[in-house]
């Protein structure tokens, strides 16, 4: 089946020191429902930031509907219509 999200070795630092994630691992398929848990401050809002091309990684890889969200942020983004909490 084919990948809509797949992710390899996704982590982000603050500035602060705080680690965000560490090496996160996914692939989500069509048609599977997927759901982002935790308690604030477990990673939820920066995994979709990253996700959707608004924040960099500090190092690993990502594609959302066939896309680099970093090179073709702006074309994902008018894609997904994600609305974080925070702007």
């Amino acid at each position: 089946m084919e990948s809509v999200i797949a992710v390899e070795n996704l982590s982000k630092t603050y500035k602060s020191g705080h680690p965000a994630l560490q090496n996160i691992n996914l692939e989500i398929r069509k048609g599977e429902i997927f759901a982002l848990l935790g308690p604030n401050g477990a990673g939820k809002t920066t995994t979709m930031r990253l996700l959707n091309g608004v924040l960099l990684p500090d190092s690993g890889s990502a594609r959302v509907l066939g896309l680099d969200p970093w090179r073709d942020g702006e074309a994902l983004r008018r894609r997904t219509g994600v609305l974080t909490e925070n702007a």
